[in-house]
């Protein structure tokens, strides 16, 4: 089960270079180097506010931070704001562009006309990899495709290796293992969220993550055979070995980071298949989260 996420997963390949084409278009209403800018977001956007931030960042193009929306710093001052969200409906959101008035916002969304869309004073649109899932995979994938084109990297070569890893059989032992902790660095520790949070919707499966040098910080004490330990990126020295030394699973890869994101992806509809559930309708879970 979960047809519409299957699909959508799939079509991640496309859906970057759609993004790759667009970016000439919106190029004026994204971060400018040397621009102080905030990212916000919900959820999955808002992990994608994390990596965004934190690559740019890395990058020397500007200070850069990541909030989610109910919780943005009001008094801080930035030139520019750019809130993330797939629906434009989500209401912490809404409200935080309807209140805020410290420096210029652009909204990227996948719903022409949503509210956000009122608020904002640009919209960047990515109504091609909107989702007829709850879970957001593509969406939020199109929209790293858009920022990594606007940072200056030439992603033909990540295109390639997400079609790749989309017919990659998947490790069973992450589809049969009781817990799975994802850890990242720098820009990947969002991908760790990330991750985590795919697992939790789609399958109610225990999933955690957490910034790679944190881990011997007292999650590791979870570890035992029969989990895992996935990692974003290289593994920091030593830590892979303790991990090992615990019995549990120590999984990582040299592909890209957005690629592994998609095998995590696959990961946890796998899991959600073999729980019998639909990662298309995930337990308490809706499209978009609107508060009376």
């Amino acid at each position: 089960m979960g047809r519409h996420a299957i699909d959508e997963i799939n079509s991640q390949p496309e859906t970057w270079e759609r993004a790759i084409a667009l970016h000439p278009e919106v190029a004026h209403l994204l971060p400018q180097a040397g621009e102080r800018v905030a990212f916000v977001g919900c959820g999955t956007s808002w992990f994608m506010s994390m990596i965004v931030s934190a690559l740019r960042e890395s990058k020397g193009l500007g200070e850069s931070d990541a909030f989610t929306a109910s919780e943005f710093p009001i008094g801080r001052k930035y030139d520019r704001v750019i809130a993330i969200t797939r629906s434009g409906t989500t209401t912490e959101v809404v409200e935080f562009l309807k209140n805020f008035s410290g420096a210029p916002t652009t909204v990227i969304t996948a719903v022409a006309g949503s509210p956000v869309t009122i608020f904002a004073d640009e919209t960047v649109l990515l109504d091609f990899a909107d989702e007829e899932s709850v879970l957001q995979t593509r969406y939020a994938t199109a929209v790293l495709a858009l920022f990594r084109t606007h940072f200056g990297e030439n992603l033909a070569v990540v295109v390639e290796e997400c079609r790749d890893a989309l017919t990659q059989p998947l490790d069973p032992d992450l589809i049969s293992a009781e817990q799975i902790a994802f850890l990242g660095t720098g820009w990947t520790v969002g991908f760790a969220h990330e991750a985590a949070l795919k697992t939790r919707e789609s399958s109610q499966f225990w999933a955690e993550a957490y910034p790679a040098m944190d881990y011997r910080h007292g999650p590791i004490s979870i570890a035992q055979p029969g989990r895992a330990v996935w990692m974003f990126g290289p593994w920091p020295i030593g830590l892979e070995q303790d991990v090992l030394n615990t019995g549990a699973k120590a999984f990582s890869s040299d592909q890209d980071p957005m690629v592994q994101l998609v095998i995590a992806q696959r990961v946890a509809l796998a899991i959600s298949a073999s729980r019998g559930l639909d990662a298309d309708f995930p337990r308490n879970l809706s499209r978009s989260i609107v508060l009376n």
